[in-house]
Protein backbone atom coordinates (compact mmCIF):
# COMPACT_ATOMS: atom_id res chain seq x y z
CA UNK A 1 0.00 0.00 0.00
CA UNK A 2 1.41 3.57 -0.95
CA UNK A 3 2.35 5.79 1.96
CA UNK A 4 2.87 9.26 2.48
CA UNK A 5 5.64 10.95 3.71
CA UNK A 6 5.55 14.52 5.37
CA UNK A 7 8.67 16.14 6.50
CA UNK A 8 8.16 19.53 8.34
CA UNK A 9 11.26 21.84 9.53
CA UNK A 10 11.38 25.17 11.45
CA UNK A 11 14.08 27.31 13.25
CA UNK A 12 10.64 28.06 15.60
CA UNK A 13 9.35 24.96 18.03
CA UNK A 14 6.11 26.35 19.11
CA UNK A 15 5.06 27.03 15.32
CA UNK A 16 6.49 23.35 14.09
CA UNK A 17 4.22 21.69 17.40
CA UNK A 18 1.23 23.42 16.50
CA UNK A 19 1.54 21.93 12.48
CA UNK A 20 2.02 18.39 14.01
CA UNK A 21 -0.81 18.75 16.26
CA UNK A 22 -3.22 20.24 13.44
CA UNK A 23 -2.09 16.79 11.45
CA UNK A 24 -2.73 14.61 14.01
CA UNK A 25 -6.16 15.85 14.84
CA UNK A 26 -6.94 16.16 11.11
CA UNK A 27 -6.11 12.25 10.58
CA UNK A 28 -7.50 10.85 13.54
CA UNK A 29 -10.66 12.54 12.71
CA UNK A 30 -10.81 10.83 9.40
CA UNK A 31 -9.75 7.09 11.59
CA UNK A 32 -6.38 6.78 9.85
CA UNK A 33 -3.68 5.70 12.23
CA UNK A 34 -0.02 8.00 11.53
CA UNK A 35 3.11 6.98 12.81
CA UNK A 36 4.93 9.70 14.39
CA UNK A 37 5.51 12.22 14.77
CA UNK A 38 9.47 10.88 14.68
CA UNK A 39 11.82 13.59 16.24
CA UNK A 40 14.47 14.08 14.25
CA UNK A 41 18.04 15.29 15.21
CA UNK A 42 18.44 19.18 15.37
CA UNK A 43 20.78 20.91 13.20
CA UNK A 44 22.58 23.88 15.17
CA UNK A 45 24.21 26.24 13.07
CA UNK A 46 26.67 28.19 14.89
CA UNK A 47 28.57 31.51 14.21
CA UNK A 48 31.30 33.12 16.64
CA UNK A 49 32.43 36.88 15.69
CA UNK A 50 34.65 39.58 17.41
CA UNK A 51 32.49 42.32 19.28
CA UNK A 52 35.29 44.82 18.54
CA UNK A 53 34.49 46.32 14.89
CA UNK A 54 38.29 47.72 14.38
CA UNK A 55 39.85 44.81 15.81
CA UNK A 56 41.53 46.58 18.96
CA UNK A 57 40.90 46.10 22.49
CA UNK A 58 39.62 42.62 24.42
CA UNK A 59 39.07 39.77 22.81
CA UNK A 60 35.35 39.23 23.44
CA UNK A 61 33.26 37.52 20.84
CA UNK A 62 29.75 37.04 20.25
CA UNK A 63 28.37 33.75 20.06
CA UNK A 64 25.28 33.39 17.96
CA UNK A 65 23.16 30.09 17.03
CA UNK A 66 20.55 28.97 15.05
CA UNK A 67 18.25 25.73 15.73
CA UNK A 68 16.78 23.84 12.86
CA UNK A 69 14.49 21.43 14.48
CA UNK A 70 12.64 18.53 12.24
CA UNK A 71 10.18 15.91 12.65
CA UNK A 72 8.72 13.08 10.49
CA UNK A 73 5.12 12.01 9.86
CA UNK A 74 4.48 8.46 7.74
CA UNK A 75 0.82 8.18 7.12
CA UNK A 76 -1.55 6.06 4.53
CA UNK A 77 -2.21 7.68 1.34
CA UNK A 78 -5.91 8.93 1.97
CA UNK A 79 -6.92 11.34 -0.43
CA UNK A 80 -8.92 13.11 1.86
CA UNK A 81 -6.47 13.42 4.53
CA UNK A 82 -4.05 14.98 2.36
CA UNK A 83 -6.43 17.26 0.62
CA UNK A 84 -7.41 18.45 4.54
CA UNK A 85 -3.14 18.69 5.37
CA UNK A 86 -2.65 20.87 1.86
CA UNK A 87 -5.71 23.31 2.63
CA UNK A 88 -4.08 23.92 6.01
CA UNK A 89 -2.93 27.35 6.63
CA UNK A 90 0.84 27.01 7.06
CA UNK A 91 2.88 30.16 8.74
CA UNK A 92 6.48 31.04 6.65
CA UNK A 93 8.58 29.65 9.30
CA UNK A 94 7.63 26.00 9.07
CA UNK A 95 9.01 23.64 5.82
CA UNK A 96 6.91 21.14 4.44
CA UNK A 97 7.43 18.33 2.42
CA UNK A 98 5.20 15.72 1.22
CA UNK A 99 6.74 12.68 -0.76
CA UNK A 100 4.69 9.52 -1.50
CA UNK A 101 6.48 6.22 -1.19
CA UNK A 102 5.81 2.54 -1.46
Amino acid sequence: MARTRIKLSSINIGKLNEIVEAIKDISNRSGIVIRGPVPLPTKKLKVTTRKSPCGNGKATFDRFEMRIHKRLIDLPSDERVLHGIMRMPIPKEVNVEIEMIE
